[in-house]
């Protein structure tokens, strides 16, 4: 009898092992274009609220640093590829929607997934399809000739199906099309990470600004991504997934009408997040992230492994997992390099590089130098430049669980 037990007991511990398999995890990120925090904060939206509910809310910015080297207009593609490649628009080079030259030397994230995991899936569920074949660079050998295992786009071309008409509704039923596809994709092929983008919203906002029109599109959107996070609720019960989204805007609107966007108010830069995750790290709780900041919180929930130098370069911090070091900050004094930083964890030191050239922005290796190692607790240093000349300073603060970077930009051409 004891030995029966024992046997019984063996297959039972087993069993409960098989039972607790780790779950695959994929993600999905949502870009509704065009709604300052205010409107999004003030409307019934009953599905950002579940979400959030379960996850986080909170409010976020666009637009870079404002006055500084950063700064990024408020527009649309901007801030797609701001979140795509967790840099701003002095690195990915999308100054408007006409999306010239876009610097695919700066990944973005479906280019980090697929150098990670290139036998996972990926997936772009949108109206606009420069989205794919320009900010992504589908098939472009420039951005890695990367491509999305499902594609489900070029809707704006198709004035058969969706004729336009003046009031705008055509885009409405787009966006239906555009979720319909996402969440049908997602319940039935499951991709490990997903884009959705949805107009309708910034269409109306342009039309009408502030206006029951402009908030019942904002409604319409909520919608929307109930049936998105309905097909992800059915993959979490009946598969052993852990699903992350992120649903977030592009930017703002103008104060005065919420007609417009583009430039540097408080509103156009004002956005927020919604995401099912919880908890996110003290960076979310004590600063305002950005949209930057979506990229490498998604990395770190999937596992991305980010290459060294891409790494330093993008100018987001995850909202999940541990850090180290956040707010970098950086002045140049007299042939000296003034720099600070924010701990975030007392453990370890951090490592200070620097390099005085920005190659990176044409392919090739910076030459970053060690100039100090630190306490991370001492939250500043000064490091000795004068052997390394320069109108231009790159400056990468690593600690033991994340980089921050800074410029210090002397020359304005850089």
């Amino acid at each position: 009898m004891r030995n029966l037990l024992k046997t019984a007991a063996f297959f039972l511990l087993i069993s409960a092992g098989l039972n607790t398999t780790a779950q695959t995890r994929k993600a999905v990120f949502i870009i509704a274009d065009g709604i300052p925090a205010d409107v999004i904060e003030k409307l019934n939206t009953p599905n950002l609220k579940l979400i959030a509910k379960q996850g986080t809310y909170l409010r976020a910015h666009v637009g870079g640093e404002k006055g500084g080297y950063s700064q990024t207009p408020t527009i649309s593609a901007n801030g797609y590829n701001s979140l795509l490649t967790a840099t701003w628009v002095n690195k990915h080079n999308v100054w408007g929607n006409d999306i010239k030259a876009p610097n695919y030397n700066y990944w973005n994230i479906f280019r980090m997934f697929k150098n990670s995991y290139p036998n996972k899936k990926t997936a772009v569920f949108s109206s606009w399809t420069d989205n794919r074949t320009k900010l992504i660079g589908d098939r472009l050998s420039a951005a890695g000739n990367i491509h999305p295992d499902f594609a489900y786009d070029g809707y704006e071309l198709d004035t058969v199906k969706f004729p336009h008409d003046k009031a705008g509704n055509y885009m409405h039923l787009i966006d239906e099309q555009v979720a319909a596809a996402a969440a049908d994709c997602i319940k039935d092929k499951a991709p490990d990470l997903s884009w959705v983008y949805l107009e309708y919203t910034d269409d109306m906002g342009h039309k009408y600004g502030d206006s029951p029109q402009y908030y019942d599109a904002i409604e319409k959107m909520d919608a929307q991504v109930g049936k998105i996070w309905a097909a992800i609720q059915y993959r979490k019960q009946h598969f052993k997934e852990d699903w992350l989204i992120f649903i977030t805007t592009d930017h703002g609107r103008d104060e005065a009408t919420g007609k417009n966007h583009g430039g540097q108010s408080t509103r156009q830069r004002s956005t927020w997040m919604v995401t099912s995750y919880r908890p996110l790290n003290n960076y979310a709780k004590f600063y305002t992230p950005g949209i930057v900041d979506i990229t490498p919180s998604i990395n770190s929930f999937l596992n991305v492994k980010v290459p060294e130098a891409q790494q330093r370069e993008m100018d987001g911090i995850s909202l999940i997992g541990p850090l180290s070091v956040a707010e970098p900050a950086a002045n140049y004094v007299q042939g000296l390099l003034d720099i600070t930083w924010k701990a975030l964890d007392p453990k370890g030191s951090v490592k200070v590089w620097v390099a005085a050239d920005n190659t990176f922005k044409e392919g090739k290796a910076d030459d970053y130098k060690l100039l100090a190692t630190v306490p991370v607790t001492n939250e500043h240093v000064l490091v000795d430049v004068k052997n390394m000349p320069s109108k231009f300073y790159k400056i990468v603060i690593e600690g033991l669980n994340n980089t921050a970077n800074r410029w210090v930009v002397l020359d304005e051409k850089k």
